[in-house]
Formats: C-alpha cells, structure tokens, sequence
C-alpha cells in the first residue's frame, strides 16, 4: 500500500508543477502589469527561466539523488516546486523569475526520480501502467490549469492567490511525502549490486543519447502546436480549442499506450510507428483547411504523440543490468538533453519565422522534427522478447 500513496504523493506533485507553470503562463499580463513590466521578450522569461532550470536540473538530480537518498531527495524537489508560490510575495520582476527558477528546478528533480522509485518499488508487470500514469502528470496539471486558472484568479482576487495555492498545496505533498517514505540503497535490486554511475560513466553510453534525440523533435512538436501553429493564417484549428484537442486526445493516447505496452513486449515498433503516425497527423493538421479534416488530425496527432510515451519510459528499465544509479542517469540525460535541443529548435523556428515572414515554414519544421522518433527509433536496442509475444498470441489463441 505505501509504494501506491507514494506514487500518488510524486504525480500529484509533477501534476501541480505542471499547473503552476500553465498558470503563471496564462496570467502573465496580469503579472507583468503587477510589476510595471511590458513586451514580448519580457513574458517569454517567465517560462524561458522554468526551461533552462529544467535543462540544469535533470543534470545534477543523479548526484543529488546519490548524496541525500530517495527520500531527501524527493522531499528537496517539492520544496523547490512548492518555492514556485513565493512568486506571490515577490517584490518585483525578478524575484517572480526567481521563484520561476526554482519551480523549474524542483520540477526536473522530481520527473527525474519517478524512475528510479518506480523501478524499486513495482513489479515488471506493473511498470507499464505506473509509467504510464506518471507520462500522464504534466498533461493532468496543464488541464487542471486551463480548466481552472481564470475561474481561480477571479473568485481569489487575483493571479497571487492562484500562485500561492499551488505553493501550499505542494508544501503539504512534501510534509506527507517526508513521513510515508523511505530512503533506499540505489541498486538495481535482485542480483545488482550497489555501483558507482554517475554522469561521467553515463554521457559514454551511446543509448542515454539516442533516447533524448529520439523524443526531442515530439517534445518540440508538442511545444510548437501551442507556441506556433495558432499564428498561421487561415488555421483550421482555433488556437483556443487546439490545446484541448491535443491535451484530451494525449491523454486517450496515454490510456492505450498503456494497455498496449502491457499486452505487447515489443517496444520499438511501438516507437517508430506512433512516430510515423504523429507526422503524419500533424502535416495533415496544418495543411487542412477543412475544419473537421483539422480537428480530427490534431485529436490523432495527440494520440500518437502520447500512445508511445509508457513504452519510451519502460524500455530503459528493461534493458539487462539496469539498476537504480544507472536509471536516474539515463533519465537526467534524456530530460536535459530533450529540453536542450528543443530549446535550440525552438530559436531556430523562431528564426525561420523571422527570416521568411511566413510563421508557416516554421511550423512545417516542426512537424518535420517530430520524425525524430520514427529516426532514432532504429538506433535504440529493443528490450522485448519476441518470444513473449509468440507466448501472448497463444494465451490469446485460447483464452
């Protein structure tokens, strides 16, 4: 029963991460007003600096994790995330980007830490759903902020309250979190000794690069939907629905990469076809000027770009002599390296849209870079047996 209500404790956490940063995103004119501050470049800074920290963070939560344990650790990201609501008594602009900061920080700490407590405490059989479910945390606090934030700002007096509630609530995960769990010896369990994997051991592995280059161009795809594709003259889409397409449909995704990873051992075709299928419903999506043609490939475009997510998570966890060091460096790589080349592709859109006038080129990029699954996809090592799924088909046979 303790490792479900820990589970429970790491998603609802990364989930109020999630909201706190849509949130502060949505209320950034009331923010910004607040402190006297205009512009562009000025708003982008609130989500600019939560990025960078979390490029920063995924790097050093392996050596974190190592010196404190589990249990501290976890503890450490919560209090950073839950230091995201000092922003409400932020002085000026740059404390609020200071506690943006420290949101950011707490935010890689804890995506980080999912694997390495989820392969200590579950089963083979049940990681697939675990990981699927914590795939599912940003999703669920990015709804919750969409659903709620207006209604929150209004009834509360203002986008300080919003910022504060998201803070204490996390305040009280992290009370919770510090009397349930448990600090534990970062080995693989079983038969895999304790072993000393830290950053430099894990940047020689080929594997811990291939992944994050692999999910990169979906997390710039998922970004650019949001970011670029609303700018786009004549766009089938409206930009108000298309994130609730996208976030709805994702979540659908999600619930069938999860059955379909559990009743399927194969990992890779899971991977390479999702990622066929992702560009090619997102290039259906931009060029549709059919309304119905548009939302039907953006609600299948969020499908595929979240069904191969439990698969991506369970395949590093597979893989033979995996432990726990190992796991909580594969995943700061694959975090820092994926927002590291999507903070880069991002700029280059940015400047394709400059350059060319047409914001159209630029979302054309991205729907080219989200074939990077499908790419990398045959430079991954497949952690199924195709054994097991002659043995499913004939449970299945006579079942």
């Amino acid at each position: 029963m303790k490792k479900y209500l820990l589970e429970g404790l790491m998603f609802t956490a990364y989930a109020l991460f999630a909201a706190s940063w849509v949130s502060g995103a949505m209320l950034t004119p009331a923010i910004q007003a607040s402190f006297g501050e205009a512009g562009f470049a000025n708003a982008t800074w609130g989500s600019n600096v939560i990025t960078l920290a979390k490029i920063v963070g995924n790097l050093v939560a392996a050596a974190l994790l190592m010196r404190l344990g589990a249990k501290r650790a976890f503890a450490l990201a919560m209090l950073l995330i839950a230091t995201g609501g000092l922003g409400a008594l932020a002085g000026s602009y740059g404390g609020w980007l200071l506690s943006r900061l420290a949101l950011g920080l707490g935010g890689a700490l804890a995506i980080v830490y999912f694997n390495p407590v989820v392969l200590h405490y579950f089963s083979a059989r049940e990681r697939p759903l675990i990981n699927g479910i914590n795939a599912a945390a940003f999703n669920t606090g990015n709804l919750l902020a969409l659903l709620t934030t207006a209604a929150l700002a209004a009834w509360m007096g203002g986008w300080q309250s919003v910022i504060a509630l998201y803070g204490v609530m996390v305040v009280a995960l992290a009370l919770l979190w510090w009397l349930a769990a448990e600090n534990f010896p970062l080995s693989g369990g079983g038969d895999q000794p304790e072993e000393n994997y830290g950053l430099a051991q894990g940047v020689r592995e080929p594997f811990n690069w291939w992944l994050p280059l692999a999910y990169c161009g979906v997390l710039f795809c998922y970004i650019a939907v949001f970011a670029l594709f609303p700018l786009i003259d004549g766009f089938a889409v409206a930009s108000k629905d298309l994130s609730a397409v996208m976030i709805f449909a994702g979540m659908v995704g999600t619930a069938a990469g999860i059955l379909v990873t559990k009743r399927y051992p194969l990992r890779l075709p899971v991977l390479r076809y999702s990622g066929l299928a992702l560009v090619l419903f997102a290039a259906l999506m931009l060029v549709s000027r059919n309304p119905i043609v548009a939302y039907a490939a953006a609600a299948l475009a969020g499908f595929f770009m979240f069904l191969p997510m439990t698969a991506l998570v369970t395949l590093p966890q597979e893989l033979p002599g995996m432990t726990l060091a190992r796991i909580t460096v594969t995943f700061g790589m694959f975090w820092s390296v994926s927002y590291g080349v999507e903070t880069a592709l991002m700029f280059g859109a940015g400047l394709l849209a400059d350059s060319s006038g047409e914001p159209a080129y630029a979302a054309y990029f991205a729907v080219a870079c989200s074939a990077s699954l499908f790419v990398f996809s045959f430079l991954l090592p497949e952690s199924g047996k195709k054994n097991e799924v002659r043995e499913k088909g004939a449970e299945n046979a006579t079942a």
